[in-house]
């Protein structure tokens, strides 16, 4: 593991996305299934409840039921008629009877039979008057007058709530009381049977409700008031309860006392008694604890691997990022960031772009120069074609030279000329299918035309390249008043014959035929020739191809003279007369070079061989002159460097000076600077004045006092802020925090402006 990662604010923050795109969904997703478990488990309990609290009822219900029938029985059993009951002998078999009733309910603890204006009451103990009952049975809330009211006028069954009875004044017991008129569902009922049942008798029945479960099970007559309840926890207030008594049967969530409750109610057919239990709901979540273990254990181990994975993720998405950070601090020369790396790959990749921009035209001119020079126009890549929107792809090709006088005092032609560049770049014809691309020459009094075009039959190749000469001569009469000479090579079907088109069009515009004039090379032949069967055209095409240093192009030519001259029908001494014409020119053109010791190597074997090795020594010859001329151009060149270089560090602080007003100063092309000055010095045009200024500004900085905009202008940058930003690109520090640091206090004043500052 890179510890420098977690250094990163960009590496962490990628963490930090995949484990949020990780925790979203894992979130809802634990949240989801453990409420899914939770509802599960709540939806089975209360089916449950539900299910045994309907059960719960009908066995109730069954239990009332008995009474009923009991109650019936005894009104139409003889031995318990008034008369019987109050014989003396027979009212011991009533009682008897009354007994035998009471042991045929489990839930009755005592029953009473008693009629209508009667003293007396009976039950399974025995006969006792009214006032020895009231003395032995005495209700909390249910007076004895009340009570017997009831005994005399009911005429329907009525169960009277939970009430705490006081018996022989020593033992307390909560009962219900039940009391069924007799006989059942007469309209003229003549007494009443009076049921005491214990409330722990009904607690059994619903205590299996709850099961494990706190909470409270209720039961309601049909006109809301409880009859008993049972269970654990606070008893509700009467609003509470009757808020539970109106709703409707089924299962429901209702919040109490501001705590969420589970309710199952139940309601009876027969009776209309309410059978109500409500939980609450905080005991799911906790019935659950195994789940939730589980659930939590879960969610741990996936957060871990999502972890886990997103580093792998992260680190696979920064690692490309981190690349391109420590090339651009690489190439920068800075410090790598860890807080704004997108800020310092984006900064940079300006930075490469805004040079790149600034380089392309003279890149794309020195791949446009090496094909005139070489024809090697195959041996470029497709990429770097495209790259510079080059195409060559066209079946004719041939190549224009412009050339003019330009005097060194007249600054109004050097801006013609840059006008003329950026007018021929790139010219389209689409009437006549040609495209051309503006060369710059080494030389400043020259610019070359390369143009390629598709053959029109209807015209012929010579007449098509003469429309499309006259319609760039057109197109720069439209801008410029004068236009230069104009010189036109041959036209060749391969690109790779540019380099050809390009001497001949060389050769013509040294005639130097006038301003404005346009000559081609194929009409040289029509000039007075002052050879004998070896064209004019020819040798000045040979002579400018040693000029140019063109070897390859030098020997294309003295090898085709050659063929020609022994496929001719003259005598061996004749055609060997003739040679010495090429070899003249070549020792012609090598003495107007200056190069006067090549004619001493090759001279003892030039007269008396055959033309086979006459030929191959003027191949050799050729190879030579181009050699020196190549040898001779290098040394020039460096030497013109060396003095381009002293000019530079002479005049670097002057705000005026660039590439173009160099060139000019040394009649070169800005290309041909640009190109030769970054393989003589190693660093670009631009970065050389940047880096000279930077030093002496820094200089100054630390030697002088001087107002930081005074120094930048006095090096010749006029763009304050802009310097202040690249100096602490460069250095890490502002202007004001580089002369505090390295410049002596004794020399600096205290106080910095805003400048120095920012």
């Amino acid at each position: 593991m890179q510890r420098n990662y977690f250094k990163s604010k960009l590496f962490l923050k990628f963490i930090g996305s995949y484990l949020l795109i990780l925790l979203i969904p894992l979130l809802f997703a634990t949240v989801f299934i453990y409420r899914n478990a939770v509802n599960n488990l709540q939806s089975e309990i209360e089916q449950s409840h539900l299910n045994q609290l309907t059960q719960t009822k009908t066995v109730i219900d069954g239990r009332i039921k008995e009474l009923s029938e009991i109650a019936s029985r005894i009104s139409y059993d003889q031995r318990l008629t008034p008369f019987r009951v109050h014989d003396p002998y027979d009212s011991l078999e009533a009682i008897s009877a009354l007994n035998n009733y009471k042991a045929t309910s489990s839930i009755v603890s005592e029953v009473f039979l008693y009629y209508h204006n009667d003293d007396r009451i009976y039950s399974s103990q025995g006969m006792s008057t009214l006032d020895v009952f009231a003395d032995r049975y005495g209700f909390t809330n249910w007076s004895h007058k009340d009570l017997m009211e009831e005994l005399n006028t009911a005429r329907f069954p009525l169960m009277h709530p939970a009430d705490t009875v006081n018996r022989n004044t020593y033992l307390q017991e909560s009962m219900l009381a039940y009391s069924v008129p007799i006989t059942p569902n007469s309209t003229n009922p003549h007494g009443s049977v009076l049921y005491l049942i214990r409330e722990s008798e009904f607690a059994s029945l619903i205590s299996s409700v709850l099961g494990n479960y706190q909470g409270l099970t209720y039961i309601y007559d049909n006109n809301g008031q409880v009859l008993t309840h049972y269970g654990t926890g606070e008893k509700l207030s009467d609003q509470d309860t009757r808020t539970l008594f109106k709703l409707k049967p089924g299962i429901h969530d209702h919040k109490i006392n501001g705590q969420s409750h589970s309710i199952v109610s139940v309601k009876s057919d027969k009776n209309g008694w309410t059978y109500v239990t409500l939980m609450a709901s905080d005991q799911f979540f906790s019935s659950i604890i195994d789940v939730r273990s589980f659930i939590i254990l879960l969610f741990f181990i996936t957060l871990s691997i999502g972890a886990a994975m997103a580093y792998v993720l992260a680190r696979r998405q920064y690692h490309p990022i981190s690349e391109l950070v420590n090339l651009a601090s690489a190439k920068s020369g800075s410090a790598r960031s860890t807080d704004n790396e997108l800020d310092q790959i984006r900064n940079t990749l300006q930075d490469f772009s805004s040079r790149v921009d600034l380089q392309e035209p003279y890149a794309r001119n020195h791949v446009l120069s090496t094909i005139l020079k070489y024809g090697s126009a195959r041996s470029i890549t497709p990429d770097i074609l495209e790259a510079f929107d080059l195409r060559l792809d066209l079946p004719n090709h041939f190549v224009i030279v412009f050339a003019w006088e330009m005097p060194e005092d007249e600054l109004s032609e050097i801006q013609d000329r840059q006008a003329m560049i950026e007018l021929l770049t790139r010219i389209e014809f689409p009437q006549l299918q040609a495209h051309a691309y503006g060369v710059e020459l080494p030389q400043l009094d020259q610019i070359a035309l390369m143009v390629s075009f598709d053959h029109n039959n209807a015209l012929g190749s010579e007449q098509h390249v003469r429309y499309i000469v006259e319609a760039v001569r057109s197109h720069m009469l439209e801008m410029f008043d004068e236009i230069p000479a104009i010189g036109v090579g041959t036209c060749y079907a391969s690109a790779d014959q540019l380099n050809q088109s390009f001497i001949e069009a060389c050769s013509v515009v040294e005639l130097h035929t006038g301003q404005g004039a346009v000559t081609y090379f194929e009409k040289l032949s029509g000039t007075p020739d002052h050879t004998f069967l070896i064209p004019n055209a020819v040798l000045l095409k040979l002579s400018q191809s040693l000029k140019q240093g063109s070897y390859d192009v030098a020997e294309q030519i003295i090898s085709t003279a050659i063929r020609d001259l022994l496929t001719s029908e003259h005598s061996a001494l004749l055609t060997r007369c003739i040679c010495y014409d090429i070899l003249n020119t070549m020792l012609k053109t090598a003495s107007e070079l200056g190069i006067h010791n090549v004619m001493q190597e090759v001279a003892s074997n030039m007269m008396s061989n055959s033309l086979d090795d006459l030929e191959r020594h003027f191949h050799v010859l050729a190879a030579k002159i181009c050699s020196a001329i190549e040898q001779h151009h290098q040394k020039e060149e460096h030497s013109l460097m060396d003095q381009i270089v002293g000019y530079i560090d002479e005049h670097y602080m002057d705000h005026s000076l660039s590439l173009e007003s160099v060139s000019y100063e040394y009649t070169i092309s800005p290309s041909h600077l640009s190109r030769s000055f970054k393989e003589k010095v190693g660093i670009n045009f631009i970065q050389y004045i940047w880096q000279k200024r930077m030093e002496e500004v820094q200089h100054q900085l630390i030697t002088t006092n001087d107002p930081l905009k005074d120094i930048i202008m006095r090096v010749g940058y006029l763009d304050t802020p802009n310097f202040i930003r690249k100096f602490k690109k460069e250095t890490g520090y502002t202007p004001g925090q580089y002369r505090k640091l390295y410049a002596d206090p004794t020399q600096v004043n205290d106080e910095l402006s805003p400048d120095e500052l920012s």
